[in-house]
């Protein structure tokens, strides 16, 4: 199947929620959390019985943007937002966000790994864009959790204040959720035999670190950061 039937074949089950295994997708989700490993073993087996490594299922897109919607709503409700701008928060977070942020993500580190990681044994092979969305969303998902839905209990009590442990305690947030984001990249391009030096992508983690120090030096609170952005561009 070519490239263009695969993508016309999964937009069509776009509107058939009754072909999809939501229940599958679920279970992806909370092992993204537990052990992402498992997760992309079935993305190997996906490989060996329908010769693609990209999901052929939307389920898991259909369910992010549920979450998507979930903790929407939470923003506005700590943000105090009326509903029209609720609305527009909303649209922003799945179109742009996630949506839009994602395919330019997961385009970059298409065209990156094509071009410089294949092994020059196996140059007739190339990963596929689909996969690299995937890998995006897979990663996307624990940082979504994290900081727009674990964070907002805690945000006006806590957060928020100016105090450094609560300034210490959101930033770690932001490093946890980063952190994670760049280990389950690394395990999604980890999983693909024709690629080679997967571990640079782990290299970024030295690097948040220092960040994380110089964010604690000048006192910048990234959650407050996060929720003024948010705040102003629904204005």
């Amino acid at each position: 199947m070519t490239a263009a039937a695969k993508r016309y074949k999964y937009l069509r089950r776009l509107l058939k929620f009754r072909q999809m295994d939501f229940e599958f997708a679920a279970w992806q989700m909370v092992y993204l959390f537990i052990s992402p490993q498992k997760v992309y073993r079935n993305f190997q087996y996906r490989k060996q019985t329908k010769a693609q490594f990209a999901r052929d299922d939307p389920a898991f897109v259909v369910l992010l943007c549920f979450w998507l919607c979930v903790t929407s709503v939470g923003f506005a409700l700590v943000l105090k937002l009326s509903f029209s701008s609720f609305l527009r928060f909303l649209v922003y977070t799945v179109c742009v966000d996630t949506l839009a942020a994602g395919v330019i993500v997961a385009t970059i580190l298409w065209s990156i790994t094509n071009h410089y990681m294949i092994k020059p044994t196996c140059r007739d092979q190339d990963v596929e864009w689909g996969y690299a969305f995937d890998v995006h969303l897979n990663a996307y998902f624990p940082p979504l959790i994290i900081l727009h839905f674990f964070q907002l209990f805690f945000y006006h009590v806590f957060i928020s204040q100016e105090w450094f442990v609560s300034i210490l305690f959101g930033n770690l947030l932001w490093l946890f959720a980063i952190g994670y984001y760049i280990y389950i990249t690394f395990l999604g391009y980890s999983a693909l035999p024709i690629l080679h030096r997967p571990k640079v992508f782990l290299y970024a983690l030295p690097v948040l670190m220092v960040l994380l120090l110089v964010s604690l030096v000048v006192r910048v609170n990234l959650c407050n950061v996060l929720m003024n952005f948010y705040h102003y561009r629904v204005l």
